[in-house]
């Protein structure tokens, strides 16, 4: 049909639907009636038809050819349908004929098939009824005989369970009576082997518990079985545990029991405290005893079970049961107890406040048991932990598969550390000890130093001592417990030295040196005085009273002593200071005074007037403000430093006098002389005092060398434009041997150049000796020319 036809219909709204692939006749023709004329619309439906018509007789027209040729195959096609339908009819036939010749053989096979079938299964039946019957009587034989032999008993119920396990031998009459049999010696077996298990275990008889778990294993209740002996120890336990804690307990063991009504409290009479707290810890020791015994029947299993083994397959009966579990038995069992004693320590100490404070107040006693307990555990949990660990290995090698989940299992058991686990259960009760042992420590202090104006009496500083020993000596039956308490103790003489340093003037009234010592500075000397005296006990204490102790422990005990040494050092060196500052002044004085006179008659006995002037300082300083301090190495150590500091800047001074003459070599001399007489109140013996004494005792001599030019020669601090105490207080601040070198190298390039600016011919004679003193030093400090 020409496809102008079909576009012709596509664009006209009337012919448009009969061309849709969803075009219905009735919605049609009922949307026609109800929205057009119907005469009209029958009118262009006519017209439509006719140009089909129209165009269906042109299509003919020009391809009657094809027509004609599409018949006369259809003619052909007929044919050859009508030959297919004669041969089909054949073939049903036949097929008929063969289903009558096979049916019938089929339904005989079939039929004889079903017999067979179950001629096979009674006589399966049969065999295992006659099984059956012959091993109920080798099983009344197994169970009449003396001894009973419920190992080969349960062996022949394994198997009386086996047959029966596939095939359904409820209601043959000729079973019922075995049946019954069966199923009482069943629970007759088990019920020896339980109490074999039981007594095995109490008696720890590696024969009766490995019978028993035997017998399991044949009845096919091994992991069961075990699982049920570890809960009843368990169960054992925490019974125990909760008798042990349990107040009401406690109370009746104790004398005069009063009987308290509905909601009133559980409280010892106060003739019956010592009784309660008596009956408490000796449940607590027998509770250590119980738990020990429950590890250690544990162990006995666990030895059994290591040694047991299938005597078909080989498997080990300890790797059956640990195969059902995510742990070993004794991290099981462990785990188990720690949560029990978690559990009930806080229980007890919820219910009752006496059980709490008893328990809060005695701890170490507390610790020291469970230290006893894991000390006899230890080696215990290594046995076991070892054979699990040799165990998992030769499982891995015969199993890869199952590799992953071992290797968890043993990261777990790895991981899990039964001493720390135990000392968790205690965590609540421990810190609330170490709370007051804090307590104990620090309120002493802040006690002693309530008086903001002095500090603490020798008796009060007795009892912080004593105070401290007792809770390093009453910790010391546990090492962690024993490093806590010494971190408070060392926390507490922290807070001492705090308490004093807040007592310690530091204004100009402490380090003044004019008049008599001043109430600041007798403070400060009290409150050294007495952290001398705590330092001292401390020390004494840690290498006497506590030597018994661990080192570490003895170690943070004395890590206080710096401090106190730093906070002594600190509350002295101002005094010291100001005692430096005014030696120097007097020595600053020797520049004021003449020695550059002749005259040598009568003046090798006489000393200068700065040093009588020093002498008188030092003696009445020694007197007056060092002498209030008790004696001590930091004092000591000040005191020499001091009379150092006093010789080196005597010995500096000397050397920058200018000019000196005879007769004030001679006075400088016998200065250099009374000096030595003059540190005496510093120190008894100046050759102790080291280098510096050594440089008074060599610089004597130096003063009556024949060099003048020298003596009249101006020092390096005049060369550089420097005063006498600026130069001072350079060699103070520049201590290092090199810079001192290069300022003497400086001053020596000084003269050089006035020389030649002067035009002189020749250099002092004295210059290629300190040119090559020079040289020296610097090659020994690594000095060169060009620095």
């Amino acid at each position: 049909m020409s496809s102008s036809v079909f576009k012709e219909f596509q664009e006209d709204n009337t012919y448009a639907p009969f061309l849709a692939d969803d075009f219905d006749v009735q919605s049609h023709a009922s949307q026609l009636v109800q929205g057009v004329i119907i005469a009209e619309q029958l009118n262009k439906l006519t017209l439509g038809i006719n140009r089909l018509e129209r165009e269906i007789e042109s299509q003919v027209g020009s391809h009657y050819e094809d027509l004609l040729s599409q018949a006369t195959g259809v003619e052909t096609l007929e044919d050859v349908l009508n030959t297919m339908h004669t041969r089909i009819q054949t073939l049903l036939a036949g097929v008929e004929r063969l289903r009558v010749r096979v049916v019938d053989p089929y339904q005989r096979v079939e039929r004889h098939t079903l017999v067979l079938g179950r001629l096979q299964a009674t006589c399966e039946l049969l065999r295992r009824v006659i099984r059956c019957l012959m091993l109920s009587q080798r099983l009344q034989q197994q169970l009449s005989s003396e001894p009973r032999d419920i190992t080969k008993a349960a062996i022949s119920l394994s198997e009386l369970d086996h047959l029966g396990r596939d095939v359904d031998l409820t209601g043959l009459e000729v079973l019922e009576r075995d049946q019954r049999l069966v199923r009482q010696a069943r629970s007759d077996v088990e019920k020896q082997a339980v109490v074999m298990m039981d007594r095995g275990m109490e008696l720890q008889n590696q024969t009766q518990v490995g019978t028993a778990l035997q017998v399991f294993h044949n009845l096919g209740i091994l992991v069961p079985s075990v699982e049920k002996v570890l809960d009843s120890l368990i169960a054992r336990l925490n019974r125990s545990v909760s008798l042990t804690l349990d107040v009401n307990a406690l109370m009746q063991i104790s004398q005069d029991t009063r009987k308290s009504g509905p909601g009133k409290a559980i409280m010892p009479g106060p003739g019956q405290s010592v009784q309660f707290r008596a009956s408490l810890w000796s449940n607590l020791e027998k509770l250590m005893d119980d738990i020990y015994h429950a590890c250690v029947q544990t162990s006995h299993l666990h030895k059994v079970l290591a040694k047991k083994r299938d005597p078909v397959t080989h498997v080990c009966f300890l790797e059956e049961v640990q195969c059902h579990s995510n742990s070993d038995l004794f991290t099981k069992v462990w785990r188990n107890i720690t949560r029990i004693l978690t559990e009930e320590f806080a229980k007890a100490a919820q219910d009752s406040t006496f059980i709490r404070q008893y328990l809060e107040v005695d701890y170490p006693k507390l610790i020291r048991l469970y230290g006893d307990l894991w000390r006899r555990l230890e080696g215990i949990s290594m046995e076991m932990r070892n054979v699990n660990a040799d165990m998992s290995a030769s499982v891995l090698d015969s199993d890869v598969q199952d590799k992953e989940e071992e290797d968890k299992k043993d990261r777990e058991t790895q991981e899990f550390d039964p001493e720390q686990a135990l000392r968790c259960t205690l965590v609540p009760l421990e810190e609330a000890y170490l709370s007051r042992s804090r307590s104990r420590l620090l309120d002493p202090v802040n006690l002693m130093f309530a008086a903001q104006d002095a500090p603490p009496a020798k008796d009060e500083v007795d009892a912080l001592i004593k105070t401290i020993t007792s809770e390093l000596n009453v910790s010391a039956v546990d090492k962690s417990l024993s490093k806590t308490v010494a971190r408070n103790v060392a926390e507490s003489l922290q807070l001492f030295c705090v308490k004093c340093r807040q007592l310690v003037v530091t204004s100009g009234e402490a380090s003044q040196v004019i008049g008599s010592p001043t109430p600041a500075q007798v403070l400060n000397a009290a409150v050294v005085n007495q952290l001398l005296y705590v330092r001292s006990q401390v020390e004494r204490t840690a290498s006497a009273t506590l030597a018994h102790l661990p080192q570490p422990v003895t170690s943070m005990l004395l890590q206080a002593l710096p401090s106190i040494d730093s906070l002594m050092s600190s509350a002295v060196q101002p005094l010291v200071d100001s005692i430096t500052d005014a030696i120097e002044a007097i020595i600053l004085t020797m520049h004021s005074e003449d020695f550059s006179g002749g005259d040598t008659g009568g003046t090798d006995s006489q000393c200068s007037l700065y040093l009588k002037e020093l002498q008188g300082f030092i003696t009445r300083a020694a007197d007056d403000y060092l002498a209030i301090y008790q004696p001590s190495n930091i004092i000591k150590e000040k005191i020499h430093t001091l009379a150092c500091r006093c010789l080196d800047l005597f010995v500096r001074h000397a050397s920058l006098l200018r000019p000196i003459g005879e007769g004030g070599k001679l006075r400088l001399a016998a200065d250099f002389a009374q000096m030595e007489l003059a540190i005496s109140p510093l120190c008894s013996r100046p050759s102790e005092l080291g280098r510096p004494y050594r440089i008074v005792r060599s610089f004597r001599p130096l003063l009556f060398q024949t060099v003048q030019h020298v003596i009249a020669s101006p020092s390096i601090g005049d060369t550089a434009g420097w005063s006498v105490s600026r130069y001072s207080n350079w060699l103070d601040e520049h201590q290092d041997e090199r810079e001192r070198l290069q300022l003497v190298r400086g001053a020596l390039e000084a003269y050089v150049a006035s020389v030649r600016s002067r035009h002189l011919t020749q250099f002092a004679s004295v210059y290629p000796s300190m040119l090559k003193l020079l040289e020296k030093g610097m090659a020994a400090y690594g000095i060169t020319a060009n620095t």
